[in-house]
């Protein structure tokens, strides 16, 4: 089978493909913003600098919040969590933390016994997006521009 070689983008479906990652990260940046309030975690402002975006799958946000501690929250195609900014020290390794407490928390759901479906089925999907973090955790190229 001959493999097809991508043509380039025309200037078009570029611009197109730059406003989509621009709203994607827009919705992730409003929901890792929402998450923290309704844990009752007022954000102050972004550190940018620190923050990284897989597009479109995860974003990993670094906020400082008006109680005046970081914040590291995940959002994107998984679940929108958030852990203190002193669990890691850069949002490399926040990703692997939130793949090890998803991980766990996956394992204490399913050690209920638990029948319930929709616990069962968010364990499932803890445990599929815990080993997809891990994966990009461990892929060096993604990370090979990063700051030692």
């Amino acid at each position: 089978m001959e493999q097809q070689k991508q043509k380039p983008l025309t200037p078009e479906e570029q611009a197109a493909a730059e406003q989509q990652k621009v709203l994607w990260q827009r919705e992730c940046f409003q929901n890792a913003q929402k998450h923290l309030a309704e844990k009752g975690i007022m954000p102050k402002t972004v550190i940018e600098k620190d923050s990284r975006f897989l597009a479109p799958l995860c974003a990993m946000w670094k906020f400082k919040a008006q109680n005046g501690k970081n914040y590291w929250v995940i959002t994107g195609r998984l679940p929108t969590d958030h852990v203190e900014a002193s669990a890691a020290k850069d949002a490399r390794d926040a990703m692997r933390y939130f793949s090890l407490q998803w991980q766990l928390k996956a394992d204490q759901i399913m050690n209920t016994g638990s029948r319930d479906k929709t616990q069962v089925d968010f364990a499932n999907l803890l445990i599929n997006r815990a080993h997809g973090l891990y994966e990009m955790h461990e892929n060096e190229p993604l990370w090979a521009h990063e700051p030692k």
